[in-house]
């Protein structure tokens, strides 16, 4: 069991495997198979997307100050590209099988909001979309600069790195209103 608990992929696999089985076993039809499937994908995404962005700001931002200048470059060179890959495509990933699970549901015009009955899930998805955004268009760019993965000054490197905090909280806000507006939608 050691081994098996030693390959993230092996373990990441039968996790998958267990979860497809346990879709199926009571409900299966092709319907509430891709449904469940989607959604499981959907919150699956969503855990590492907002786990992250938990982790970047009550862990990683607060603890960097204490850090000793000569191992930040563990974080900053090794830990937070990696973190930021799975972020970035978390983000992406939730908001893709949240569109297509909008579909299934027929519920993609929610993002209207002008159906009362399904304005809270789609006030979560415009927060959601918004989120997304921000992490592709505004934190990433500026988490590049910051951590030296494109060429920058000093002061610019600086700048970039504040920019990135303070979007990453503003999606820190608007995550908390969104995952409410996401789980009370039934």
């Amino acid at each position: 069991m050691g081994k098996i608990l030693e390959n993230l992929n092996l373990v990441l696999l039968i996790g998958i495997v267990a979860a497809i089985a346990l879709i199926m076993a009571p409900y299966y039809s092709p319907a509430t198979l891709a449904i469940g499937v989607f959604q499981w994908l959907h919150v699956f995404f969503g855990v590492m997307w907002i786990g992250l962005l938990y982790y970047f700001n009550f862990v990683q931002i607060p603890t960097m100050p204490e850090i000793p200048a000569e191992l930040k470059p563990g974080v900053s060179k090794h830990i937070a590209p990696k973190a930021l890959f799975y972020f970035r495509w978390g983000a992406a990933f939730t908001v893709l099988t949240g569109l297509i699970l909008a579909y299934l549901y027929g519920e993609e015009k929610s993002l209207l909001l002008n159906d009362p009955s399904n304005r809270l899930i789609g006030i979560g998805m415009w927060l959601a979309l918004i989120m997304a955004f921000n992490v592709w268009f505004i934190i990433w760019p500026n988490q590049k600069k910051a951590l030296g993965l494109v060429e920058a000054d000093d002061a610019a490197k600086a700048k970039a790195a504040r920019a990135a905090m303070l979007t990453s909280r503003i999606n820190t806000l608007l995550s908390i209103p969104m995952l409410l507006a996401m789980t009370n939608f039934r």
